[in-house]
C-alpha cells in the first residue's frame, strides 16, 4: 500500500534512521500493518553485538512509533501533501514495553499498530512488533501531531 518513497513523504526520517519499509495495510482510525526487513547491512549491528548481532529493543520501539506516526497523519482525512509536510509527530510516552524475543538479522520485522484512543491531535496507541507471526515486542505509545 505504501513503499518506502510514499512513507518519506509522511514521516522527516532517513537512512538510517528510518525504520519502515512498507506499509501493507491501513485502516484510517484503526490500525496499520509494515515491515523493516532487518539485515546484516544495518549499522546497529557494528556494535550490538559482534559475533552475536541482535536488533536493538529501542530501534524496533522507534520503528513502532513510525508506524504509528503514519497511522495518526493518514487518519487525519485529506491532509495534502503541503500540509503534511508543515506537522511532525511528537512522541509524548511510551509504557508498557517488553521484549519477549531477539531480533537477529534476516528477520522481517512486521508491525502491527491499533488506535487505543484519539481525542483531536493526542494519539494512544497499541504497538506490538512480530517475526514469524511470534511477538517479539509490544508497548503502548502516546503521539501528538503538532505544526512545525
Amino acid at each position: 500500500m505504501m513503499d518506502v518513497t510514499e512513507i518519506q513523504k509522511i514521516i522527516p526520517h532517513r537512512y538510517p534512521f528510518l525504520l519502515l519499509d512498507r506499509v501493507t495495510e491501513i485502516k484510517e482510525k484503526e490500525s496499520l500493518v509494515g515491515f523493516k526487513n532487518v539485515t546484516i547491512g544495518d549499522n546497529v549491528f557494528q556494535g550490538h553485538f559482534p559475533g552475536h548481532p541482535i536488533y536493538p529493543g529501542v530501534m524496533i520501539l522507534e520503528g513502532m512509533a513510525q508506524a504509528g506516526g503514519i497511522l495518526a497523519f493518514k487518519s487525519m482525512g485529506d491532509m495534502t501533501e503541503e500540509e503534511a509536510a508543515q506537522k511532525v509527530v511528537y512522541f509524548m510516552s511510551i509504557d508498557r514495553a517488553k521484549f519477549r524475543a531477539p531480533v537477529k538479522p534476516g528477520d522481517r520485522l512486521e508491525y502491527r499498530i491499533s488506535v487505543l484512543k484519539n481525542k483531536g491531535q493526542i494519539w494512544v496507541l497499541d504497538g506490538k512488533a512480530y517475526v514469524d507471526d511470534v511477538l517479539v515486542s509490544e508497548a503502548e505509545l502516546k503521539a501528538m501531531i503538532v505544526d512545525k
